[in-house]
């Protein structure tokens, strides 16, 4: 599961654009991160790619009120509300961002350009239409906040037993780097998000660094295909939930705007 997916940032820094609290080339900056570029295409009245600072703009003229985040998995339209042709297109990317005010969507295609040895990630966000309806599973704050709770504690307790808990040389990276990112002060949403927001959305993501390292660190001492499957299905509700919790914190400004 993605620790910070492309469409939160881009929701989280465009809705603070959109409340006034960042400058247009501050919103870009923290949206393409680490990233060499993001271009958009497909917007209405362009006739190419263009760059996030116009592609905002130009979405905030349309009547863009807000920006939403979709976390798509099969099975699971998490944030969707069709047509299938976008839902498809989000599903294979899994995440999206979805505009309210306005019918259409982001969905991310990324490249690695260049010659060996110097990589690099380039980003076209590709604007489709979307039907404006209730996104698809998306629970509320609180919601997920106990959700998330409830299914860390039922994991771990699996986890456990099963003696799979996260150790050695890859979980100890994953670890350090985790905290080296929190110790560098990085703003975990942007401007103008309620502080439950931030607080389940890094609650969310500890969950999914953890996810990661108890597949990456092999079977541990789940030998046995049962084992492994018990495992499996132990992570499996715990890596939705946290998907579910991700998309909550995101959208949590556009939520608060409409409930005014």
């Amino acid at each position: 599961m993605l620790s910070e997916p492309r469409s939160g940032l881009l929701a989280a820094w465009g809705n603070a654009l959109l409340a006034g609290l960042v400058s247009p080339d501050d919103a870009a900056h923290a949206i393409v991160g680490e990233d060499a570029v993001h271009r958009v295409e497909g917007l209405p009245g362009e006739t190419g790619p263009v760059g996030l600072t116009l592609a905002l703009g130009r979405l905030r003229r349309l009547g863009a009120t807000g920006f939403r985040v979709a976390l798509p998995a099969p099975g699971h339209p998490l944030g969707l509300s069709g047509p299938p042709e976008f839902n498809a297109r989000a599903l294979e990317a899994e995440e999206a961002v979805v505009a309210s005010g306005v019918p259409y969507g982001l969905v991310p295609g990324v490249r690695e350009v260049g010659p060996a040895g110097d990589l690099h990630v380039e980003v076209v966000w590709h604007c489709l239409p979307v039907r404006e309806a209730p996104p698809a599973d998306v629970p509320s704050l609180s919601e997920a906040e106990r959700e998330l709770a409830e299914a860390l504690r039922d994991a771990t307790a699996v986890l456990s037993r099963l003696d799979v808990a996260g150790s050695g040389p890859v979980a100890e990276a994953a670890v350090d780097a985790y905290r080296a990112r929190a110790e560098r002060g990085r703003e975990v949403l942007a401007p103008g998000y309620p502080p439950r927001a931030v607080r389940v959305l890094e609650l969310a993501q500890r969950v999914g660094l953890l996810i990661s390292v108890a597949y990456e660190t092999g079977h541990g001492g789940a030998v046995s295909a049962s084992e492994i499957a018990a495992r499996a299905e132990a992570l499996r509700p715990v890596e939705r939930v946290a998907r579910r919790a991700q998309v909550a914190a995101y959208n949590a400004y556009v939520e608060d705007r409409e409930r005014g």
